[in-house]
Formats: C-alpha cells, structure tokens, sequence
C-alpha cells in the first residue's frame, strides 16, 4: 500500500509563490500547469471556481483547441460532443491534484512591487506574494456584459468583472483600451455582448508590461488574445521564458 502523497507546496499566511496567475481561463490555467509541472511553486487565482476553463460555447465542437497544448490534451480526452461544463471539472480536477499549484479562489484588486516581490492585494483581504504577477484576466477588465437592451456590470456568463483591478492598473499610468467580443444564441440562450478594456500595444515588452519589472499579461486581455489557439499557445511560449528565466 503506498504512502498518502504530500502536495509539493504547502502554503500558509506570508507563503511567497515563484508565480501567481490571475485568472483561470484556458491561458491561464495552461500557463499555471505547464509552470507547475516544470517544477515552480504556482498561485492560480480565479474569482469562481464554478468558471475555471469557461468556454464560449456549450460543447468543445469546433473549439479547435492545439492538440500540443495540455488542455487539448484534455478536451481530446473528452471527445468533441463533450459539454463544456464536463470540460470545466476535468480542468479544474486536475490543476487541484497537481504537485506545486494552489487553485484559489478569490479577487485580486491591485498589484504592488516591492523589491524583488509582487504584493496582490485582494478583495477579501488577504494579501499573496510571487516573484512576479502574471494578469490571463480575459475579458473581465471594466468588463460589461450586454444582453439585448441590459448591461450588466460583468464579463461572460455573468461573471465578476475586474473593475477594481482595472483602476489600479489605470493608476499606475497603464494604458488600457477598449474591445468588444459577441457570442451567437444557442438553444436555450440568447446572443449576447461582452464590452471590456485589454492593455494596449504599447504597454508591453513581449509578455512583460514595461511599467513593472516583474508583471506580465497573456491572452484576452492583450491585442494577441483573439482565439483560443492564440492564447494557448501565447501561454505556452510564456511558460517557457519564465522557466528559462528562472535557471
């Protein structure tokens, strides 16, 4: 019989992460197991469990989702019929059970460096530290959800938006604009609008936002994030720079 497995991290108040992830869509959760895996001690923060790997459809048919990357591995796993919310749990049971990331839930409002350390300020309250910041926020920044003549304070599927974090970032002279993204009707749903802000261009050095040393952002939330396959494989390029720069 085989000894019970203790996860690699273990974390408690003052735990100081190699990388802290904010969100858990598909950029950030394959950017958080890729990391993971490759041995760092990873922060997953998702406002909504319920959300982790979320896709704008109810099935995984014609997600196109690379089979090179760790969630198309998943999906192929699922089949094409799949629905995503069965999607969703195969995801979210799996970041729970790697060694070395922590999958939590909670709401991140502002970002500080200090030294050679990232400081998340939270809703909730309790502060999380990394070596460096990594924003996968998708469509969420100032997001507004529109549903015929109702807006909604909001991203997709009703899901809190970043406002807070969005100000913040504003306030340190990050320059933010606007993006819009539809999603067809299906049976049993409308069609509907998701209004949010995304960083732009001139904002970043490759993956690093240039105000800050240590903070990057990848997918949705920057003017590459415009597919799934676009995200994806983003996360896997950015996985491998901050493995690289880490040894």
């Amino acid at each position: 019989m085989s000894e019970p497995r203790t996860p690699r991290s273990q974390p408690q108040p003052g735990h100081v992460y190699d990388t802290a992830v904010i969100g858990a869509g598909l950029a950030g959760s394959e950017l958080a197991y890729r990391l993971a895996q490759a041995g760092q001690d990873v922060l997953l923060v998702t406002q909504a469990l319920d959300h982790v790997g979320n896709l704008y459809a109810p099935t995984l048919t014609g997600a196109a989702l690379p089979a090179n990357s760790w969630i198309g591995s998943v999906a192929a796993e699922l089949g094409p019929a799949a629905d995503t919310w069965t999607f969703h749990r195969r995801l979210k049971e799996r970041l729970e059970e790697t060694d070395g990331l922590h999958l939590l839930q909670s709401t991140v409002t502002a970002l500080n460096e200090e030294s050679d350390l990232v400081r998340l300020s939270t809703w909730e309250g309790p502060t999380l530290t990394a070596r460096r910041a990594v924003l996968a926020v998708g469509a969420f920044l100032k997001g507004r959800l529109l549903v015929g003549d109702t807006l909604e304070d909001a991203g997709r599927l009703s899901e809190v938006a970043y406002d807070f974090l969005a100000d913040d970032l504003a306030r340190s002279s990050v320059y933010l604009t606007g993006a819009a993204q539809e999603a067809q009707g299906v049976e049993g749903a409308p069609p509907y609008e998701v209004r949010f802000l995304t960083l732009h261009g001139s904002e970043l050095e490759g993956f690093r936002l240039s105000r800050f040393d240590q903070v990057y952002a990848l997918g949705r939330c920057t003017p590459a994030g415009d597919s799934y396959a676009a995200v994806l494989n983003a996360a896997a390029q950015l996985a491998a720079e901050l493995r690289e720069g880490q040894a």
